[in-house]
């Protein structure tokens, strides 16, 4: 994101506005400004204008859940403008709401001429990437209806319906056409000396579907009491660190975050549920291994996460082979999409199941969940799930055939299906890429966990011995297989992956932390990894990179090739913790934490690998989600690993 460009989210909506508090559709950065919900741009103008002219920004916006910014006619030194507007905006659940408050400069009474072209334009999240792809959207209509208050925008295509709706308090003067589709709201403010008007802007999304009673809030201060109420419902009870106030810190953003990042979705009753969204702006949606990670980091503190994303997930969860969502009987979902292209198959990811890893997440978080919770109800509940996704993993996902869970490259999806899911990020030290079925390291080690969690869910949950024994003899070949196959004795490191004729990937990268994790390798084994991955080329100081500096494949700059990600070290140092090195856990989290201070307190998806000089703060990654569960989450990973302790 640029700083032109400010991101405010609630929910499963999230609009982003310039400095100036304007939308204008255009891209700065990683995404185009606009009100987007459920995939769709519900807002692509809000653009202000005073006197026929666009304002100055005497005061940009600048951080927050509201957008605040100060505007002025143009003017010059000799002449100081006629009038000040205050402009306030927020999001909330469907809804977009402004005040703008305009105040005389003078002793006289002043007229003002206040407008506002406004437009939704309905266009799909996919639309706006930059993939250079186009859609065609045969028989689609849009229509304006002019309102007493205001104006609504209407889309239809085929069955899909979509609107926007704006009204004002007070009723515009007037509602004009600009000729491009928009509509011009008008205003002609008479102000007295030194006097104040006030315009309330309110914006109601319906997106195709929405079966809810919406309701917009007044004001956005409205909006700000009910962000502050549910934040701090969400971390009531929670028991932050006091001999470390940072960390104290970033737990109680990440919290602040995770209660706002949520999106609808179903249980296998039908019954509504809230679970985490994987981030904002181009994932504000249900993501498989997203959830499912952040709900294990906020396990032991707030467990509602996890029993709301389990029976999401099975509700969800495959029961055919459906090729073009890459969808098998007992995997566990990727994405769930709900926009235009995904409901008339365009895009493939209205249910997209391009993830080798998220099935044995969903079975590592279930065990989890039982035995920090004590209770097995949900787990009984899941049973046929947790079988078919034990199924999935031996059969379609390859641990019987091959040995290993196993993906290919989805023409149509994703080239990489593990959480390093760019196209180059599974590769070789010098960049080599592989070709045919994939067998990533950290997908194994998430596997050996499933197996052994599920293990201990059958003896102790489902009363079946025998079950649970074939799981841990499973979860045992596993760990021998791997440790055979994987472990590169030259350099004393597990490989990135396998390719399809068994060929070591020699890349060093951080995966090697989630075996630790996961528990997968022997001691000995553990402990070398631990420390390997806390020498300088994989400790930045800002956390481990994604790829250790020196091979030719590094990049500081690149996703997952050089990067450091919040979530990836939140796992290694728990792995770290889970292998006795308590040191170099401390030691990863204070990298971590550090970079949380040095960006406001906020931690983003990613951010480059720079190593950490003196007086300077870690760079910046230009595409990443700035709001993102899996990073909001992950100072509680390191609050469990650390136990709060500097």
């Amino acid at each position: 994101m640029t700083d032109r460009h400010h991101l405010l989210v609630y929910g499963g909506t999230f609009a982003a506005v310039d400095d100036s508090g304007d939308i204008s559709g255009v891209r700065h950065g990683g995404s185009p400004e606009g009100l987007f919900v459920r995939d769709a741009r519900h807002l692509s103008r809000w653009q202000l204008t005073v006197d026929g002219a666009v304002p100055e920004t005497l005061a940009p916006v600048g951080g927050g859940d509201t957008a605040r910014c100060v505007l002025v006619p143009r003017g010059g030194r000799t002449e100081p403008p006629a009038c000040t507007l205050f402009r306030e905006q927020a999001v909330a659940e469907s809804a977009f709401v402004e005040s703008l408050r305009v105040t005389s400069n003078r002793p006289v009474p002043v007229t003002v001429r206040v407008a506002l072209t406004v437009d939704a334009d309905f266009t799909d999240q996919f639309e706006l990437r930059s993939d250079h792809r186009t859609y065609a959207k045969t028989g689609a209509v849009r229509r304006r209806e002019i309102l007493d208050d205001g104006v609504e925008f209407g889309y239809r295509r085929g069955e899909w319906r979509s609107s926007t709706t704006v009204t004002a308090e007070p009723a515009p003067d007037a509602v004009e056409e600009t000729g491009t589709g928009a509509r011009r709201l008008v205003w002609t403010l008479e102000l007295p000396a030194h006097g104040t008007a006030e315009l309330l802007l309110r914006v109601m999304a319906r997106p195709h579907g929405e079966k809810r009673a919406l309701r917009v809030p007044r004001s956005p201060r409205g909006v700000t009491e009910r962000v502050r109420a549910r934040e701090a419902a969400f971390m009531e009870g929670v028991a932050f660190p006091t001999d470390w106030p940072d960390l104290a810190a970033a737990c109680t953003r990440g919290l602040a975050d995770l209660a706002i990042l949520h999106v609808p979705a179903t249980g296998p009753d039908g019954e509504e549920l809230q679970v985490p969204a994987a981030g904002a702006p181009w994932f504000l949606s249900l993501l498989g291994r997203d959830a499912l990670l952040t709900s294990l980091f906020a396990l032991p503190y707030r467990p509602q996460l996890a029993a709301a994303t389990l029976p999401a997930l099975a509700a969800t969860q495959a029961t055919d082979t459906v090729t073009e969502s890459v969808a098998q009987p007992g995997k566990i979902v990727h994405e769930v999409r709900h926009g235009e292209l995904a409901h008339f198959g365009q895009v493939p990811y209205g249910r997209y199941y391009g993830s080798v890893d998220a099935t044995p997440l969903f079975l590592v978080l279930l065990g989890a969940y039982v035995e920090q919770t004590g209770n097995g109800v949900l787990a009984r509940r899941l049973e046929p799930h947790a079988r078919a996704a034990v199924g999935w993993m031996l059969d379609h996902g390859g641990l019987t055939s091959r040995g290993y869970l196993v993906y290919r490259a989805d023409r149509g999806g994703l080239a990489n299906q593990n959480w390093k899911d760019s196209p180059g990020a599974i590769c070789a030290a010098d960049g080599t890429r592989p070709t045919g079925p994939v067998m990533a390291a950290g997908a194994q080690g998430y596997a050996y966990d499933a197996l052994r969690r599920t293990a201990w869910l059958s003896r102790t949950v489902w009363g079946d011995e025998v079950y649970a024994a074939l799981l841990e003899q499973a979860a045992a070949d596993l760990r021998d297989r791997f440790q055979r196959d994987f472990w590169m004795e030259d350099r004393a490191f597990p490989a990135l992956a396998l390719d399809g004729e068994g060929r070591a990937l020699n890349a060093l990268a951080s995966d090697a932390g989630h075996l630790l994790w996961s528990g997968l390798l022997d001691k000995e084994y553990g402990e070398a990894v631990g420390r390997r991955l806390l020498e300088p080329d994989f400790f930045s100081g800002w956390g481990v990179r994604t790829l250790a500096a020196g091979q030719p494949a590094y990049h500081p700059l690149s996703y997952h090739r050089g990067s450091v990600w919040p979530h990836d070290n939140a796992l290694i140092t728990l792995g770290l913790a889970r292998y006795g090195l308590h040191d170099e856990a401390r030691t990863v989290a204070q990298g971590v934490v550090a970079a949380a201070v040095a960006m406001g307190g906020r931690l983003p998806e990613v951010y480059a690998g720079y190593e950490r000089g003196a007086g300077e703060g870690p760079v910046p990654y230009a595409h990443a989600c700035v709001r993102e569960s899996r990073a909001a989450a992950s100072p509680l990973g390191l609050l469990t690993a650390v136990g709060g302790g500097v």
